[in-house]
């Protein structure tokens, strides 16, 4: 009789009814009880979709706040190593501009990182290539460079020095034997400044000998000079 139909309640007995209702309400606490556990399926997977949701948000902001950290070092590394070689080549950077150069996308892509590609910027900025040997017509070039000194300073010596012999004791005038010294040995030193920025333009080492080469050499000349005039 559990398979009772509604249509067939009006010819069936109390009993039939009876036992057929007490299946029915079994079958609907079954259904009721596959519902909640379904719910609650449900639930449990939605809340886990959502904790895992939560840790992904959780680990892309801190992948976030990394890159930030690791892009803010990355330019200050960058600044820094530009500003090195700007004061390393000096006026010949600003062909690239006066600023930092922008970020550029490698050409050929690697497994390199950024730190890679700074490491390989700070070998080429600190790279000192070496100084070429001097040849004679550098030499040449440092004893022009003390001859004119010793010609200027000896000519400036004497203007001052004639300029302070007509003067009166109490003036101004009175220190210019004091400023023509240093003028005549001032300009030797200067000639070797100069050497040096052209020793250093065309790549070749400016050694103890050539600085005192200059510096005799100047000193030279502007004795012969003076003693020449009579002002030795």
């Amino acid at each position: 009789m559990s398979d009772l139909r509604p249509a067939d309640f009006a010819t069936a007995d109390y009993r039939s009814v009876l036992r057929r209702l007490t299946t029915l309400d079994e079958e609907a606490a079954n259904l009721r009880a596959e519902a909640v556990r379904w719910h609650d399926g449900r639930i449990q997977a939605a809340d886990e979709a959502v904790r895992k949701a939560d840790e992904a948000l959780k680990a892309a902001r801190l992948d976030a706040a990394e890159a930030q950290r690791t892009l803010e070092s990355v330019d200050a590394r960058a600044a820094g190593l530009w500003a090195e070689y700007v004061h390393k080549v000096g006026p010949v950077a600003e062909r690239y501009g006066r600023g930092k150069p922008p970020a550029a996308i490698p050409r050929q892509r690697s497994e390199k990182d950024a730190t890679d590609y700074l490491d390989e910027v700070a070998t080429k900025v600190k790279y000192i290539a070496p100084a070429r040997p001097l040849n004679v017509a550098t030499k040449a070039l440092f004893a022009l460079f003390g001859l004119v000194s010793g010609i200027v300073g000896a000519i400036v010596f004497r203007v001052l020095r004639q300029n302070a012999e007509g003067a009166q004791t109490g003036t101004w005038r009175d220190a210019l034997p004091v400023v023509a010294l240093v003028v005549l040995l001032a300009c030797p030193i200067l000639a070797v400044v100069g050497a040096k920025r052209v020793a250093d333009r065309r790549g070749v080492g400016l050694d103890v000998s050539t600085v005192v080469t200059v510096l005799l050499t100047g000193l030279a000349t502007a004795g012969l000079i003076l003693a020449a005039a009579g002002l030795g």
